[in-house]
């Protein structure tokens, strides 16, 4: 769907900052919303979904298990 957006698990991304995930949010809202840019009146609403989904995405890396690989505490 959105090929401009990388993954950004392990083992393809190992340091995902913030600026990372809210990138890949505002690629999908521009993607579903068809806009770029919105327009004035419909840019608070953008705004939001981008927060949103960069939220959602922060939590779902935040609790993703990737089978097979170690874990911080275990050397790296």
């Amino acid at each position: 769907m959105c090929r401009s957006i990388k993954t950004l698990r392990p083992p393809y991304t190992e340091a995902v900052t913030d600026d990372d995930v809210r990138a890949a949010a505002l690629q999908y809202v521009r993607k579903i919303s068809g806009f770029r840019r919105p327009a004035s009146h419909n840019a608070e609403a953008f705004d939001r979904a981008v927060e949103t989904v960069a939220a959602a995405t922060a939590d779902l890396l935040g609790v993703l298990e990737v089978r097979g690989a170690r874990s911080p505490a275990s050397g790296g």
